[in-house]
């Protein structure tokens, strides 16, 4: 493990993995470095993964007040410590933050953007949020993370199992920066249509055909605003996908070119 210092002095921690282009990896929700690590492991042997743990997470820091822009800091702290050239993908809420960094002019090679979970524009998802906030607000994590995965369209019996798992408590705070970043330029977590439009980076946006319709949905939206970009449909997948599936696609896009499948 290593660790850079963000802009307000955040201690952020950070492991790399393989030779190559540089890659940085950004998580979703409820998720530290480790979570990405399989999918760094099944490309390490072409690319210099770089797998972190977030602002509050894992072993890195967490300075108050939070802000969206701190994380953009995080990230383009962790761009130049890897000699300021790299690729960036980013699932979930994580693909979310990715799009807020692209857009503010960090120099990323390529893009990939996994199921941002952008909401229809007809529909404000900030009541939702809020219940979840005011639970973390109570101290009762893990009613907060059940919650939020029922709001994901994670069924009862399962939500109460993940929300019980090991550490997952302890994320449960960060809940409220993913709900910030997901809000960021469109409130409700609605599609940041100006956002994406200053994209200026090529762009591979995933949705697996298994996801909520809403998830797939999003997927072709966030392409529509893009200027330089290509969706591909993950078949039979859903929203956390294996790395032997996922890693082939990214090499292809990584590599230069995208197989579609």
């Amino acid at each position: 493990m290593e660790s850079v210092t963000s802009a307000d002095g955040t201690a952020i921690a950070y492991e790399r993995l393989g030779r190559g282009e540089p890659v940085i990896l950004v998580p979703g929700a409820l998720c530290d470095r480790n979570a990405l690590k399989p999918l760094a492991l099944a490309l390490a042997g072409e690319f210099d993964l770089i797998t972190y743990d977030r602002r509050g997470r894992g072993d890195s820091g967490d300075e108050t007040p939070y802000a969206v822009e701190r994380e953009v800091e995080d990230i383009a702290a962790l761009f130049a410590a890897i000699g300021g050239r790299a690729a960036i993908y980013g699932h979930s809420s994580g693909a979310g933050l990715v799009a807020v960094a692209a857009s503010s002019g960090l120099p990323f090679s390529k893009v990939v953007l996994h199921e941002p979970p952008y909401g229809p524009d007809d529909v404000d998802s900030s009541e939702d949020g809020a219940q979840v906030l005011e639970l973390l607000k109570e101290g009762r994590n893990h009613e907060a993370v059940e919650r939020f995965l029922l709001m994901a369209g994670v069924p009862m019996s399962e939500a109460v199992e993940l929300a019980a798992a090991p550490g997952i408590a302890e994320l449960a705070p960060t809940l409220a920066y993913d709900f910030a970043v997901m809000d960021y330029g469109a409130p409700g977590g609605r599609l940041p249509v100006e956002l994406l439009a200053n994209i200026a980076q090529p762009t591979l946006v995933l949705a697996g055909t298994a996801s909520p319709p809403f998830m797939i949905d999003a997927g072709y939206r966030v392409v529509k605003q893009l200027r330089a970009a290509a969706l591909i449909e993950l078949a039979d997948q859903n929203h956390v996908v294996p790395p032997e599936f996922l890693a082939p696609v990214l090499r292809a896009f990584l590599q230069g070119g995208v197989s579609r499948r």
